[in-house]
């Protein structure tokens, strides 16, 4: 306990300065997912299970990382009342409901017939970094599908352009190796099946926020895309990459 409570209260540090958090876990902390996963499995997890499951009319399961989670119910009545209870349980615990991210989606499988406008695919929801949404599988079956939500990919987006302003005094092979590493652990988290198209157009912003700031290096210096493309041939960057698979051989 003594231990947990030194590290809810270390802060975190970005871009040199530390926060203090004055309550909760703090926001980006490597401790945070453990205190949150600590707290909400006797608070949620247990609750949900023991507790509301045996109550409903319907199936239902929870998927929770951190303090992060999604309901699924089969029966929209089972929804609706587990969200008028859930404020008030967390509320006894000191926690509260984000009113941005807490919603009721529709996500029932869209009707069988193809041409199926996109009004009919039912809404799409956020969780983790990613949206899920229904899409055609190659055989022509509906399944979920995933991809780079927006939010997080202009988050990415931003954090790469405010790197390269700020590094721009590195030397080209220097900013190289790093982008590398950056653009590897990218697809490490989002290089899933489905979600190629995403890795791609984030290689093209990557690309693009590079020459913009190597061209602020210098005003005698101007990399057009000719040039600029003749450095990428000495200094390629990696292509995007689908890491983890959704299908099981």
């Amino acid at each position: 306990r003594r231990v947990l409570g030194k590290w809810m209260h270390a802060g975190v540090m970005e871009d040199g300065v530390i926060h203090h958090p004055e309550r909760g876990s703090p926001q980006g902390g490597v401790i945070s997912p453990l205190v949150s996963n600590l707290y909400l499995h006797e608070v949620l997890d247990r609750w949900f299970e023991d507790t509301v499951k045996p109550r409903l009319r319907g199936r239902a399961f929870m998927v929770r990382f951190a303090d992060d989670a999604l309901l699924a119910f089969e029966r929209e009545e089972d929804a609706r009342r587990v969200l008028e209870v859930l404020a008030k349980r967390l509320a006894r615990f000191g926690l509260t409901l984000h009113p941005e991210k807490t919603r009721l989606v529709d996500f029932r499988r869209p009707p069988w017939r193809r041409g199926t406008r996109r009004s009919q695919r039912g809404r799409s929801f956020d969780l983790l970094g990613f949206t899920h949404y229904w899409g055609r599988s190659r055989n022509g079956y509906w399944v979920v599908q995933r991809k780079t939500a927006k939010t997080r990919f202009r988050r990415a987006a931003r954090q790469i352009g405010q790197w390269c302003r700020r590094h721009r005094h590195l030397s080209v092979a220097e900013q190289w190796r790093a982008l590398k590493r950056k653009l590897k652990g990218h697809d490490a988290y989002y290089g899933i099946t489905g979600n190629a198209r995403a890795l791609v157009r984030f290689r093209q912003v990557v690309r693009r926020l590079w020459r913009k700031w190597l061209n602020r290096r210098s005003y005698r210096l101007s990399l057009n895309w000719e040039a600029f493309q003749r450095l990428l041939q000495r200094y390629p960057l990696p292509p995007a990459r689908v890491v983890h698979s959704n299908y099981v051989a």
